[in-house]
């Protein structure tokens, strides 16, 4: 059966609307304030999967493990549901582990996740199993391996109403190369979040995104980056939730987010000085950077046309300007506002842009956090043509 797929809008049926990855209909300006509209899907065809998504084999050399974590703010109220006294996030720790020591492949999403986000899509012919079942190559709770103070941390931030397994092909690839990785869900933006006893919270942010756009947009990425502060805090601190928190070398810390999430990695180094370096993955400014600048390393990395100097998002130019640090801004020939996820694994039958995505992202940490020389990050590179470099 073949299905088609209109520009953004409506009640998009199909395996194509995931790449869209942008609410549908009146939602889909959440990547992009009114000064940048959000990119929009052309008309395709394509077959239902009939197989559930299998992530690519991890590049680097060591084994990967993964751990789960349900963490409460006690401090704060959900900034969407204040009846809830305290702040609730779900949280994966990817990391090296030890080698040999087999066990099951982590779980990519739950059952009620799955159905949560294809409803929350509206797309009606893909099984959720294709998700809930999908192949990844962490082992769950695998032994940590490295030594004490070594690893760097990077934090992942997704997309609006998408689930921090969404970015797991890049947390399973930066942890192959000696990454700790820590995947946040951010509790009631995503189209639905596991929490413990059978719970599942939905999309109760998407109620004020649809209303006002510019106020949601300012409200969530100041939320965001109380939630990324926090996560250190519990990684970091003197009771650190995870056992293997202890190899984190706690000086070199970056972040990376993919459209809102990327959002949400400028305005955290403003506020958290522990964030060394961050990447914005085709995320508009909801929260400029100030005039007084972001001194730090940051890149931006997006689809072409719409991310391209004077393309329609007019929050890029205007923020890398305010970046006094090293900086890049590059963007992907023919890619879209999915092409920074897993999905296109599925809906273009291809690895290719997350190929990009990893390498780029890699590359950039290795830079930035451990100080190693990166070609592929000074300009136009014969290994990835599709890759574009502006000033």
């Amino acid at each position: 059966m073949t299905m088609k797929i209109s520009p953004v809008g409506g009640a998009a049926v199909g395996l194509l609307a995931l790449l869209a990855v942008l609410p549908p209909a009146s939602s889909a300006a959440a990547s992009a304030p009114a000064a940048a509209p959000a990119t929009s899907v052309a008309s395709t065809s394509t077959t239902a999967p009939t197989t559930p998504l299998a992530l690519p084999r991890p590049s680097g050399a060591q084994p990967v493990g993964a751990v789960t974590f349900h963490l409460v703010d006690r401090s704060r109220p959900d900034p969407w549901v204040p009846a809830e006294k305290a702040r609730q996030l779900m949280v994966s720790v990817w990391y090296p582990a030890k080698k040999g020591g087999g066990g099951r492949a982590a779980p990519y999403m739950t059952g009620p996740e799955a159905q949560a986000f294809l409803e929350g899509r509206k797309i009606t012919d893909v099984p959720k199993e294709m998700l809930s079942e999908a192949r990844t190559h962490a082992v769950a709770g695998a032994r940590p391996a490295g030594r004490k103070g070594t690893l760097p941390l990077v934090v992942l931030s997704p997309g609006f109403t998408l689930s921090r397994a969404s970015l797991t092909s890049l947390a399973e690839e930066l942890s192959s190369h000696g990454y700790v990785v820590a995947g946040i869900d951010h509790v009631h933006e995503s189209h639905g979040t596991s929490l413990p006893g059978g719970r599942l919270a939905g999309c109760v942010a998407c109620v004020e995104q649809e209303a006002d756009i510019r106020k949601f947009g300012d409200k969530a990425v100041r939320g965001r980056q109380a939630d990324v502060s926090f996560v250190l805090d519990r990684l970091l601190g003197r009771r650190p939730v995870w056992k293997g928190a202890r190899l984190i070398d706690r000086s070199r810390i970056g972040m990376a987010g993919h459209s809102l999430g990327g959002a949400g990695a400028s305005w955290t180094m403003l506020r958290d000085k522990r964030v060394r370096a961050g990447i914005n993955m085709d995320g508009a400014f909801h929260v400029p950077v100030p005039e007084a600048g972001l001194k730090r390393p940051f890149m931006l990395m997006g689809a072409g046309e719409v991310h391209e100097p004077g393309g329609r998002d007019t929050t890029w130019a205007r923020d890398y300007a305010r970046m006094t640090g090293w900086k890049r801004w590059i963007t992907v020939e023919g890619g879209d506002h999915g092409s920074f996820t897993d999905y296109p694994l599925v809906t273009k039958g291809s690895p290719r842009e997350v190929e990009i995505t990893r390498a780029y992202v890699t590359a950039f940490m290795d830079r930035h956090l451990r100080g190693a020389d990166r070609p592929v990050l000074d300009g136009p590179s014969t290994t990835f043509p599709e890759v574009k470099f502006w000033k």
